[in-house]
Order: structure tokens, then C-alpha cells, then sequence
């Protein structure tokens, strides 16, 4: 059901990231994590001016951000920034 969702609005437009300025890597820590510590969160995510919540994974972060992965309904893989009180831990994480 997900992946239907994230294809159908990745049609309608493009999914956003946050910016280098809001994520200012040259100034904060960035940790980037293992598959074996990539945790499964459910996370908002915006494509164009339509949000959605998905299941994705945390690969990286800052302190205030989370770097997240998700797929769509082909397999594709999305990728994006998104602040931190964006998402939130899944049972069993």
C-alpha cells in the first residue's frame, strides 16, 4: 500500500530535502550507520506540496536531522533529509 502512495505522489512532485544551509555538514557531526544499526522509523516526507507518512530506514544523521531511505512501488529507492521530530521509531527498532 505504502509504495503505491510514495509512486503516485512522486508522479504529482518532487520529493523534498532539506537544504545544505539547514543541514550545515560543515558544522555538525554527521554519523553514517551500518546496515546493521539502520533503525525503521515511520517518517513524514514531502513530494511537491503533498506529504506523506512512510516506513523507511535511518541511514545517517545529524543532531537535528535524519538522513532516511524508502522505496516506491517499482523498487526504486528514495532518499532524503528531513528534520528530526519528522519521524519517529517503529516497534522493534
Amino acid at each position: 500500500m505504502q509504495e503505491r502512495s510514495v509512486t503516485a505522489a512522486s508522479k504529482r512532485g518532487a520529493l523534498q530535502s532539506l537544504t545544505e544551509r539547514e543541514l550545515d555538514l560543515k558544522n555538525v557531526p554527521l554519523t553514517v550507520y551500518p546496515y546493521a544499526l539502520q533503525r525503521r522509523v515511520k517518517a513524514w516526507v514531502r513530494f511537491g506540496a503533498e506529504s506523506i507518512r512512510v516506513d523507511a530506514k535511518v541511514v545517517r544523521s545529524t543532531p537535528s536531522a535524519a538522513g532516511i531511505e524508502f522505496r516506491g512501488l517499482d523498487g526504486q529507492m528514495f532518499r532524503c533529509w528531513v528534520w528530526g521530530n519528522a519521524i519517529q521509531m517503529t516497534e522493534g527498532a
